[in-house]
Order: C-alpha cells, then sequence, then structure tokens
C-alpha cells in the first residue's frame, strides 16, 4: 500500500517535469493561459505553484499580471477583501509580488475613500503612482502626487488631472 502511494507521488512528478520546458518564454505562456483559466478557488495554489519556478523573475511577472488583472476586476467589489487574503498567503514567498499585491490594497483604499496615509502613497513604486496620477478623482490623491509623486511625469499628469477636477468641479457648481 504504502508502494501505491510512492508510485502514485512519482507519477505526479514525471506528469509535472512533463509539462516542464527549459524555454521560460514557453513556461511564461502556459502559466498565462493557466491563470486565464483558474477557478477562483484554486487561484491561490496556482500563484504559489507559479512561485515556485526557478526563473524568480519571469514566475513573478506572470503572477503580477494575474494579481493585476484580478485586482482590477474586485478593485471596488465587495469580495476584494476575501481575496487578496487568499493571494496574501499564495505571495508571500516573493517580495515582489506581496508588494504588488499591498498596493493594489491601497489604490482600493484611496478609490474607495477609504482610510489611507500619505507615506504609503509616496514610498510605493513608480508603478502606482504613474497609475494612480492617471486614473484617481481623488483632490487628496492628486495633491499628494503633485507635491511629492517621485518623478516629474508622476507630478505633472497629477498637476493636469488635478487642475481639470478643480475646473469640473467649479463649472459643476457654477449651474
Amino acid at each position: 500500500m504504502a508502494s501505491d502511494a510512492v508510485s502514485a507521488e512519482a507519477d505526479a512528478d514525471a506528469d509535472a517535469d512533463a509539462e516542464w520546458d527549459p524555454d521560460e518564454h514557453v513556461r511564461f505562456a502556459r502559466y498565462r493561459r493557466a491563470f486565464d483559466e483558474v477557478a477562483p478557488a484554486d487561484a491561490a495554489a496556482l500563484v504559489a505553484r507559479v512561485l515556485t519556478d526557478p526563473d524568480r523573475g519571469m514566475a513573478n511577472s506572470a503572477v503580477c499580471e494575474y494579481l493585476g488583472r484580478r485586482a482590477a476586476e474586485l478593485l471596488v467589489d465587495p469580495g476584494y477583501p476575501s481575496w487578496c487574503r487568499e493571494m496574501t498567503g499564495a505571495v508571500a514567498v516573493d517580495d515582489f509580488s506581496a508588494r504588488r499585491l499591498g498596493e493594489w490594497t491601497l489604490l482600493r483604499a484611496m478609490t474607495l475613500d477609504e482610510p489611507w496615509d500619505t507615506e504609503s502613497l509616496l514610498a510605493a513604486s513608480n508603478w502606482l503612482q504613474l497609475h494612480t496620477a492617471e486614473e484617481s478623482s481623488a483632490a487628496a490623491v492628486l495633491d499628494v502626487l503633485v507635491e511629492g509623486g517621485r518623478t516629474r511625469r508622476i507630478r505633472n499628469i497629477a498637476k493636469s488631472r488635478l487642475s481639470a477636477l478643480q475646473r469640473s468641479t467649479r463649472a459643476g457648481s457654477g449651474r
């Protein structure tokens, strides 16, 4: 009976090895397809599995692409917190993916006008600051980026969006 368990485990390892390809581009494409098809209940396990790939950069790229797509879908949805808790455990082994998930959570807080702190936004990656400058309609968020955005581009986009927001607010109150 113990040999049956060992045999089943060996078969599973052989199946996994048969799917493994030394070309990271092929593996990345497979991961993308798997993320496109994964059931929500199985997503955390898939994230954890992908993050075991020996090419850490490619693996976290595939995972972050999935996180970005799914987080954007759930950003204002009440299901986001439970999804985020599931993903937090799965991405804990990869600092980059864990940071990106945290940034999506900060973006959610700013989008829903929930509590957030200036220091977290200013310490965030260029990706989050730029995305926020381009998409946010919250004056407080844009003010922070106008004053302290990491790059000139981020500060200028935030300034432009803040000006447009203020013009539309004035035009709306003048009616």
